[in-house]
This record gives C-alpha cells, structure tokens and sequence, in this order.
C-alpha cells in the first residue's frame, strides 16, 4: 500500500540539476517591507514559510552553502521583512517572516501577515511555496492556517520537514503521520514530503533537484 504523501525522490538528472544552480552564485538582493519594494517578477521564485524558529535561515543557509548568507535568530519573530536572495541568474530564494508566537506587538504581526498575504497572491512567478515542519513535532495548527491561506491564494506548497536528526526514528515517523493527516485538507499541497537535516545534510540534494527542476 502508497502512502498518502510518500517522501519525495528525485532522479540522478534532477540532482545534478540542483547541484549546478546551488553550485552558482547566490547572493541577498533585498529585504522588503511593502509591495511596492518587490523586486521585478523576472524569473522563477520559490519561496520559504514556517512558524518562527523552525530553522529556515538554517535551511536557506544549508541549500546555499552559504553559512551566514540568510541570518537565522533564537528570537521568534526577529525576521520582519520578506527576504530576496538570487540564485544564480535564474531564481529568487524567499524567506518569508516566521508566523505564530512572534515576540512583537500585535500590529506590527497584522502587518506582516498582510504583507504575506499580498506577496503570496500577487507574484506571477512563484512556482512553489516550501512550508517547513518541525521533524520533532509534526505539523501544528499554526501550520494549518499558513495552509489554509495558500490553499485560497492558489499556490502550490510542499512539506519540508527540518530538523530530523533531532527526533527518534519512531518519533519521526509519528511527525510524519501528524502532517500527512493535515495535508489530506489541503487542496494546494503538493502530493510528496521532503525530510531534511540542515545539519547532517539529510534530504539537501533532493530540495536543491527539486527547485532546479520547477517550470
């Protein structure tokens, strides 16, 4: 019996494919605060959302190579802005502010989610939302509303689990089991799971093939 949202595979085409664009340049363009700061929709876009503290600077960083390129912060909610990175001359990498549990005043949350909301209906080229899920817990009903929102923006999303060296193997799977029952409810969820350890490395190759090979 297939699971319902096996894990994700790639061939050997589409991990060399990852491996020549993250083996380019990659580079911080800009961090925007409003619309109107978006740099011009001219190439593919993936971009990168998580509740606060789920380590996507560590991932961003992980994908790139680059240690310090996107600045990860124990402080839930450091991260205000959207953030633009090129990769090579054909994408921009998005780090979107972290929702839930923001250490900031309410309206200045309101603010970003109104921004998100923006971002996430108004780039013609957003080819994928990647949502990242904490490997030791699975996914949470904060993780449900960041969904639900892209399910109604009509963007395609893809679970990525971080951290899943951390957990046991039992535990992990149990993560796994909570997401999978989550995703079933969304319409925009992309049908397979990516399992990654920024740290160990796990699953870094078949996120790279994967955004190399979006049209």
């Amino acid at each position: 019996m297939t699971l319902p949202f096996p894990l994700a595979e790639i061939d050997d085409d589409a991990r060399e494919a990852g491996r020549l664009l993250f083996a380019g340049e990659t580079e911080f363009l800009k961090g925007v605060v409003a619309m109107d700061g978006m740099p011009p929709d001219d190439r593919l876009e993936v971009c990168f959302a998580g509740r606060s503290n789920v380590g996507k600077s560590t991932l961003i960083n992980a994908l790139t190579g680059r240690k310090a390129l996107a600045r990860a912060s124990n402080t839930p909610g450091r991260t205000q802005e959207i953030n633009f990175f090129t990769c090579a001359e054909s994408h921009y990498l998005v780090d979107l502010p972290g929702y839930g549990f923001a250490k900031a005043p309410v309206k200045t949350v309101e603010k970003w989610q109104r921004l998100m909301k923006a971002y996430l209906s108004g780039r013609a080229t957003l080819r994928r939302v990647f949502v990242l899920i904490d490997g030791r817990h699975g996914a949470k009903e904060v993780d449900d509303e960041i969904m639900s929102l892209l399910d109604r923006s009509a963007v395609t999303f893809q679970a990525v689990l971080t951290k899943a060296d951390k957990p046991s193997a039992r535990d992990l799977e149990a993560s796994l089991a909570r997401t999978r029952d989550m995703l079933a409810r969304h319409p925009a969820a992309f049908p397979e799971i990516v399992i990654t350890s920024s740290d160990k490395g796990t699953g870094i190759d078949v996120l790279r093939g994967i955004i190399a090979t979006l049209d």
